[in-house]
């Protein structure tokens, strides 16, 4: 079965369409600037790459795009669009809706809908999407993928917040975690090397956005995000964790409105903010060894919190069998990963520095030695393909 995979932003449209026979991805791409002069479709198809430049006033018009290219006489890869039976969606929030993967129908896009507030950056980008499939795909069957499920196995004494119980009650207000499909998929290949159904997981999903999970016998216990993708670690341009009372204080002494604070907490702070250069992690080595401290600082403390967290889920977890880096920053980041592994060397973890330094890329790398008490690794994530499998799951 051939299954395409749809993640849509508000402007854009990123895609894969994999054979699931043999998992493999067929064709993938990205539609830009929709609804904005200068649109353009970049496909790509084993060695082949077609870059289509036309009007996409609407998701609409991006989907239709799509599925031409995929039957295009110089770059297709299929015979006919009937050829794609399923399309599975990510979408960001499921709320206590969703505990798992859902066949969307009228109700489950009333509730999709109903959840905008829960997510109103991401969750209207999303409907859009499913919305321009149905349209432009009447006869494939469509599957709605959250990026909250895999974390709805926390206990409640993880997920609530102390605030007033009705506020949870009567507004939704809890911990719900994010990058669900990210920490699933290394979830079950953490199962795999380990080779045992009881065990005890810390995935670092390390990137501009940057999440971490612990996770107790494929089951997600913790993780650090919360009502929304700001709480947790430092980002990119995200503050992360963060005194309440400050909102209070620099609103007066910026005169900030809510909505202000709001943008200024999610896209103008994180690694952006404190060095005062760049949100990219290349360029912020490249910066330390010009020997920028504030670049070197804001390493420091993005690491730093993501050791904090590693030792308090391996608390939380009552023991420590296998960290995970994951990500971007995580898989090509060896800077980050040392300062993370030396503080577990309390635990018993012994890894190889030198590997460690050049592990190789896009493969699962073993970092620990033999005789470490806690295996470290790094694996390569891959979302498109959870959401593929979900969705055959359902479809079947």
């Amino acid at each position: 079965m051939k299954i395409l995979v749809i993640n849509a932003g508000s402007s854009s449209i990123k895609y894969q369409l994999i054979d699931m026979a043999t998992e493999g991805v067929i064709a993938k791409g990205l539609c830009e600037r929709i609804g904005i002069d200068g649109s353009v479709l970049t496909h790509k198809a084993g060695d082949k790459e077609a870059v289509i430049k036309a009007s996409m006033p609407t998701h609409n018009e991006a989907i239709n795009l799509i599925l031409q290219a995929f039957v295009d006489k110089n770059h297709g890869v299929l015979k006919s669009m009937d050829e794609i039976k399923a399309v599975g969606h990510r979408v960001v929030h499921g709320a206590e809706d969703f505990s798992e993967s859902a066949l969307v129908n009228e109700k489950t896009m009333k509730l999709i809908e109903n959840n905008i507030d829960l997510a109103p950056l991401h969750q209207p980008a999303n409907i859009m999407g499913i919305k321009a499939c149905i349209a432009c795909m009447p006869k494939a069957k469509q599957v709605a993928v959250f990026d909250t499920t895999f974390h709805s196995s926390m206990p409640d004494y993880a997920y609530m917040y102390a605030l007033p119980y009705e506020d949870y009650k009567n507004h939704k207000v809890r911990r719900y975690g994010f990058h669900g499909t990210s920490h699933m998929f290394i979830s079950q290949e953490a199962e795999k090397i380990m080779d045992k159904k009881e065990y005890n997981l810390v995935v670092c999903h390390l990137g501009n956005g940057a999440s971490v999970s612990a996770v107790k016998n494929g089951k997600s216990i913790d993780t650090s995000m919360g009502l929304t993708p700001l709480e947790g670690l430092i980002m990119g341009t995200r503050c992360g964790d963060l005194d309440p009372a400050i909102a209070e204080y620099l609103m007066a002494k910026h005169n900030m409105s809510i909505a202000e604070f709001t943008s200024y907490m999610n896209k103008k702070s994180g690694i952006a903010g404190i060095s005062g250069s760049s949100s990219d992690f290349r360029d912020l080595l490249a910066a330390i060894d010009k020997g920028d401290k504030r670049a070197k600082l804001a390493l420091e403390m993005f690491s730093y919190r993501v050791a904090k967290y590693v030792g308090a889920y391996a608390a939380a977890l009552g023991g420590l069998d296998m960290v995970a880096f994951t990500g971007g920053v995580g898989e090509h980041t060896p800077e980050v990963r040392e300062f993370v592994l030396n503080r577990l060397a309390f635990m018993g973890l012994k890894y190889d520095r030198e590997f460690n330094a050049n592990p190789g890329r896009g493969k699962v790398a073993k970092l620990s030695t033999d005789d470490s008490k806690i295996k470290a690794y790094i694996i390569p994530t891959n979302e498109e393909l959870v959401i593929a499998r979900e969705t055959l799951k359902l479809v079947k």
